[in-house]
């Protein structure tokens, strides 16, 4: 990928609007952690959320979220500053990555 070219197709990096925005993300994670989908085959994400926002709150997760989709931080190192164990980084940053490719399939059909 080109230097260039934006990491995540996030709207507040790539300037489209039909990109989804990081409030869409994490509106997304925080429905899906307050109701799993325990008959989903990504079902595990859900509940995994759920765990992480009962944890550390909403704040902090959104935190999280736009410091690895907009400003590029690496997972473990979204979480400084945030009293958050590192690997929960790696499980808000994976689960919003795969959130937002599914929001933005939604928005190209």
């Amino acid at each position: 990928m080109p230097d260039a070219e934006p990491l995540y197709n996030v709207r507040e990096r790539t300037g489209k609007p039909e990109h989804a925005s990081v409030t869409d993300v994490v509106d997304l994670v925080l429905k899906r952690a307050q109701t799993p989908r325990m008959d989903h085959q990504d079902g595990h994400l859900d509940t995994t959320m759920a765990a992480v926002v009962d944890r550390y709150g909403t704040e902090r997760v959104r935190t999280v979220i736009h410091r690895t989709l907009v400003d590029q931080y690496p997972f473990r190192t979204a979480t400084t500053g945030l009293e958050m164990r590192n690997v929960d980084g790696v499980r808000i940053g994976t689960t919003a990555g795969w959130f937002l490719e599914e929001l933005n399939a939604q928005r190209d059909d």
